[in-house]
């Protein structure tokens, strides 16, 4: 997933992803654990992808305090 997909996705949806995102991330470790694993790239992207996740998460509620701490321009 690319950075400017996920800023065009509403919270709703960066939610919904997410939580996609964790249950596949849990299956896949799961499956490492007991050998049958065979995507392994799929981990680490995984692991990206939710932590660009977390970051244009962070930048909206940074944008978020920056506005309103500006006065007038609400």
């Amino acid at each position: 997933m690319k950075p400017a997909e996920i800023r065009a996705m509403s919270q709703d949806q960066l939610d919904a992803s997410l939580t996609e995102l964790h249950s596949e991330w849990q299956t896949l470790r799961f499956q490492e654990a007991v050998g049958r694993l065979t995507a392994t790239s799929r981990i680490r992207q995984i692991r990206k992808d939710i932590a660009r996740i977390h970051t244009i998460r962070t930048e909206r509620v940074m944008d978020e305090a920056l506005r309103q701490s500006q006065p007038g321009t609400r």
